[in-house]
């Protein structure tokens, strides 16, 4: 169970993806499957409408109606995390707005995409949400594909702005984990690392748990790591940890949202057509990895 209480959230969390129908728009329906099955092993709360769920391709209607079907399908004693972050501060606050009509735990809050903005730029943004909400929020560092937020750029938002008590940082930076580390020994923030890779690492340095979407596939495994962690048997830990980083050489070959739906539907839950046309060259990296996936699952 997560502990989300007034001062830190802790556990393994699963980025949902969007499942899409033949048009492209959500499927509801096989959006509960996926919550189901992530539940079902194990995870203490999930992530709607973040970078796993692709949510450039959806309209502002669209995400909000992902928020409220998860939130009516959700278990009550697991957290709710809403992602609202958009190109632009005004469809930020409008998606903000309906999501916090569903009573999510937490928001979260990636920056901007597609063009460039300074440091300062950001935490105006962030400010700017965080003023305009009465739900805790978290930041979203997502360097990859939105501007990027640097580590004092966090610390000084999250020392600053009263209902900004966490971040999820995916930037796979691992030095980001110990300033971040320092920060969270003298005060209360949540620090949840979304790059699978630093996940054990991220534990070690101090961190509170983690945002995966690799968990939406493979919760079992995420879960492993950090359950033996927390349990005190690292050699456990170590070993799990070189089994997600052994998916992950064979996820990264593909787009990145790709491997996560892919693996999801070798485990059963087909979720519609990816938004973009599958490549000859990508047929045989995708065939590997889905018998890597069939092959661990067998194991």
């Amino acid at each position: 169970m997560p502990i989300h209480d007034n001062r830190r959230l802790s556990g393994a969390f699963a980025a949902l993806i969007t499942p899409t129908d033949l048009r492209g728009s959500p499927d509801l329906d096989t959006l509960d499957r996926v919550v189901d099955f992530v539940t079902g092993h194990g995870v203490d709360g999930v992530v709607v409408g973040g970078g796993t769920a692709e949510y450039p391709h959806f309209t502002v209607a669209e995400r909000a109606s992902t928020i409220a079907r998860v939130r009516r399908r959700l278990d009550s004693s697991l957290a709710l995390i809403a992602s609202v972050g958009t190109s632009s501060i005004h469809t930020t606050l409008k998606l903000a707005h309906l999501a916090c009509e569903q009573e999510p735990d937490y928001l979260l809050i990636s920056m901007p995409y597609f063009f460039q903005y300074g440091q300062d730029d950001l935490a105006a943004f962030c400010e700017r949400v965080c003023e305009a909400v009465s739900v805790p929020c978290l930041l979203y560092n997502l360097p990859s594909f939105t501007a990027g937020i640097t580590a004092p750029t966090a610390v000084r938002l999250l020392e600053s702005v009263p209902n900004l008590v966490g971040i999820k940082d995916s930037s796979g930076d691992g030095n980001n984990l110990a300033p971040l580390g320092e920060l969270r020994r003298r005060s209360a923030v949540s620090l949840l690392v979304g790059d699978d890779s630093l996940l054990l690492s991220a534990l070690v340095a101090g961190w509170d748990g983690v945002i995966s979407g690799i968990a939406c596939f493979a919760p079992d495994l995420i879960v492993s790591v950090y359950r033996a962690f927390r349990s005190y048997r690292l050699e456990e830990a170590t070993a799990q940890q070189r089994v997600l980083d052994e998916l992950i050489g064979k996820l990264v070959r593909m787009p990145i949202p790709w491997g996560v739906r892919i693996g999801l539907e070798t485990r059963g839950i087909p979720n519609g057509p990816l938004h973009q046309p599958i490549a000859e060259s990508r047929k045989a990296a995708i065939a590997d990895f889905q018998a890597w996936v069939r092959e661990w699952c067998a194991s």
